[in-house]
């Protein structure tokens, strides 16, 4: 009863707040034609200025301007009065020959810590003024980046415990009885299939995970705040489950562990953004960042090639492959683009996201079949379980 009674107050309040716009939007639109010309709407909203955010105004302007009879729907206008983006209206902007009349963004003063947060991280994250100001006066910071910060937290906790319990912090990896861990991929005990996942909460020693928290942090939490735990996270366990069955497939004796997996998803998805958005970025030394961010990238790919061929500490099992930080890449710069390029549009519109996600699919299909058949049709020897 009390859930009912839930829905119908819900049911309600939209449906008045439905008729508060629809009874607004009559008053310029007697002839109930769904359209109001540009002149009328530039009155609705110098008459409700003090209502709207100036950002918004801006949007809606910028909207009607779009359009080359000068006119805007209900249909957009309800849903932006009601913070929903439809797809229609990124294209109309997009599309239409309009021009930002006030300063942009990153010109306000007078911004207080937090307010100067949203803004920075909207420069680092959006190529368009128009996202990076709907996004700053659209962020409320709930639900906060809990995904990442949750993530980072558990990893953080389970290095630590693995630490002490092997009386190790550096290279982990190396100490005889490392691979016991449950949480571990191992190729013999590839059956246990939490172990494609979980493996992310093992990491070869301090200086693995110091980077992959630093990057973690620094990318992933601000792309969150943007686009959502929903889809961060989607684009980080693609990378993480990518990883550990590239290395079921390409580097079949090899163990896995480390989140890096998830973590080059996300952190090459962002570059490949910024590449694809030159122009449009307006964060500060973006070239030097860039640089930067490859340098770390390939300095923590080398240590993880170097560690693979390293004389192992537990033969005849070999140190844990590198094979997943190259599944994290594939996947960051297929589905991860694809997300960062439509923020707040729906992805299921999107002819390319069709086309990744079935290419992933195939994929994953494809690498269970593999560690079903290959391993014996092949013959391979694989080392012993520890």
């Amino acid at each position: 009863m009390a859930w009912q009674n839930l829905m119908d107050s819900s049911l309600r309040l939209s449906l008045e707040r439905d008729w508060h716009w629809k009874v607004l939007f009559d008053q310029f639109d007697p002839g109930n034609t769904g359209y109001i010309s540009t002149g009328k709407f530039r009155s609705l909203l110098e008459s409700h200025s003090s209502k709207l955010d100036p950002h918004k105004r801006e949007v809606l302007l910028a909207l009607a301007d779009s359009h080359a009879n000068g006119q805007i729907c209900y249909q957009d206008f309800v849903n932006l009065m009601s913070n929903k983006r439809s797809n229609s209206f990124r294209q109309a902007i997009l599309q239409g020959n309009r021009r930002l009349c006030s300063k942009a963004l990153l010109e306000e003063k007078g911004l207080n810590l937090s307010q100067r947060l949203i803004r920075h991280v909207a420069y680092e994250t959006l190529p368009r003024e128009i996202d990076r100001k709907w996004y700053y006066d659209s962020y409320t910071c709930c639900p906060p980046p809990w995904f990442m910060i949750t993530v980072t937290l558990l990893e953080v906790a389970f290095f630590l415990y693995n630490g002490v319990s092997l009386n190790q912090f550096v290279l982990q990896v190396t100490h005889p009885q490392y691979l016991k861990n449950s949480l571990v991929y191992h190729p013999q005990l590839r059956a246990q299939a939490w172990r494609f996942l979980t493996y992310i909460f093992m990491h070869a020693g301090i200086e693995h995970l110091g980077l992959n928290v630093v990057l973690q942090l620094l990318v992933g939490v601000p792309l969150e705040m943007v686009h959502g735990a929903t889809r961060i996270g989607l684009v980080y366990l693609a990378g993480v489950v990518a990883g550990s069955l590239a290395v079921s497939v390409a580097d079949m004796t090899a163990p896995v562990v480390g989140s890096s997996g998830g973590v080059y998803a996300l952190v090459s998805a962002h570059l490949a953004n910024i590449v694809m958005n030159w122009s449009g970025m307006k964060c500060q030394f973006k070239l030097l960042r860039m640089a930067v961010a490859l340098i770390c990238m390939s300095m923590e790919f080398g240590r993880a090639v170097w560690l693979r061929f390293h004389p192992s500490a537990y033969p005849p099992c070999p140190h844990p492959s590198f094979v997943a930080h190259l599944g994290g890449v594939a996947v960051g710069i297929t589905l991860g683009v694809v997300v960062l390029r439509n923020y707040e549009q729906r992805l299921q519109d999107q002819s390319l996201w069709w086309i990744f996600v079935a290419m992933y699919t195939v994929f994953v299909l494809f690498a269970v079949f593999w560690n079903i058949f290959a391993y014996t049709l092949l013959d391979l020897k694989l080392p012993p379980p520890p």
